[in-house]
């Protein structure tokens, strides 16, 4: 099996590079993006190129003799608007009308949990209504309508719904948690932090990726939630990654309501990487039912919420020393934490 993996720069195109040639394929990149070759599976091919472009994008699917697209490309929620919406939509456009022209037989989409917005009631079921919570969560409902408009034309395009994934080389927000845990610092959470708050190892994102792109066409042409099947509430996890620490760091709850409004205020001014899905959620509920996944493709969960984020730690205090200094505003830099930096003296 072929695949080409668009977004192949990221933190999901890594694993997902790896894991699909540790199960036998043959595995190609686009982004726009440099790579570490020693990161990927040796002589690993990367094509420099923008979904966003029709053409070039036509040119690498031309020539690849691809069974699967992995559409993991899009741009995160700290981008600018414009992009959001044209790297995700428009550049899902580009790749499903690519995957068309030259018979590229599935294109599996990897949309985001982010579309069901903050809704009252839980477990989150594929049918449920959507609602996207600023521009990221808009543009991924946008673009998993363009992937039915291609579906109800007869193509193959499974879509998955993964909750906040984490694990080895994932840094972004969970970055500064690893930090303050490893700096022995109360880690504040919004709320009491009695809420269930679903996690997702990236390994078992891989592996439900994995189940879609090689899957017979009926059982995988549809949506699927992706999410850890063992998880407590968000202090019970966030204690078993400070039990892990040995550092001193302990849970801290805050009340909701102003650190809300604070954070709402510092993401005003650019102050904060905190963004309002962050918080706007973080002290509510949040989990999907991973029924249909298991039923339909025979996935499971290998990692609990706790499990994911200490592997995640682990990685982070290996490679501690080569972070310091650098930021950016993907999953795989450092975050600047900004005005947090100044909270955590007082933490």
């Amino acid at each position: 099996m072929r695949a080409l993996i668009t977004g192949g720069a990221g933190f999901l195109g890594l694993h997902a590079a790896n894991g699909f040639h540790q199960r036998g394929a043959e595995v190609e990149l686009l982004d726009i993006a440099e790579i570490d070759p020693s990161e990927y599976p040796e002589g690993i091919v990367l094509h420099k190129v923008d979904v966003r472009d029709s053409e070039a994008m036509g040119k690498v699917v031309a020539h690849g003799r691809y069974d699967a697209i992995v559409h993991g490309a899009a741009a995160l929620p700290l981008w600018k608007k414009e992009d959001i919406f044209t790297t995700n939509v428009d550049g899902t456009r580009r790749v499903l009308e690519a995957a068309v022209k030259h018979a590229v037989p599935r294109v599996v989409f990897i949309g985001s949990t982010a579309v069901y917005g903050v809704p009252e009631k839980h477990p989150i079921y594929e049918d449920d209504p959507l609602q996207g919570v600023g521009p990221y969560g808009e543009s991924k409902i946008l673009a998993e309508r363009v992937c039915l408009e291609f579906r109800e034309q007869g193509r193959c395009v499974p879509i998955i719904r993964p909750k906040t994934f984490i694990g080895p080389a994932r840094l972004g927000i969970f970055q500064v948690l690893y930090d303050w845990a490893n700096d022995g610092k109360r880690i504040p959470m919004i709320g009491k932090g009695d809420n269930r708050y679903q996690l997702l190892d990236v390994a078992d994102l891989v592996e439900a990726i994995w189940l879609a792109t090689t899957a017979e066409l009926e059982a995988a042409n549809d949506t699927f939630n992706v999410g850890a099947e063992r998880f407590g509430t968000v202090r019970e996890d966030l204690q078993a990654l400070c039990d892990f620490a040995q550092s001193g760091a302990r849970p801290a709850g805050f009340p909701a309501g102003p650190v809300k409004a604070i954070l709402r205020m510092a993401e005003i001014l650019k102050l904060s990487p905190l963004y309002k899905w962050i918080y706007a959620t973080a002290d509510r509920d949040s989990f999907v039912s991973v029924e249909k996944i298991k039923e339909r493709l025979g996935w499971s969960a290998r990692y609990s919420n706790a499990e994911a984020l200490i592997r995640s730690y682990q990685w982070f205090l290996e490679h501690k020393s080569e972070l310091q200094g650098a930021s950016g505003i993907t999953h795989r830099t450092a975050w600047n934490q900004g005005i947090l930096k100044l909270f955590k003296r007082f933490m």
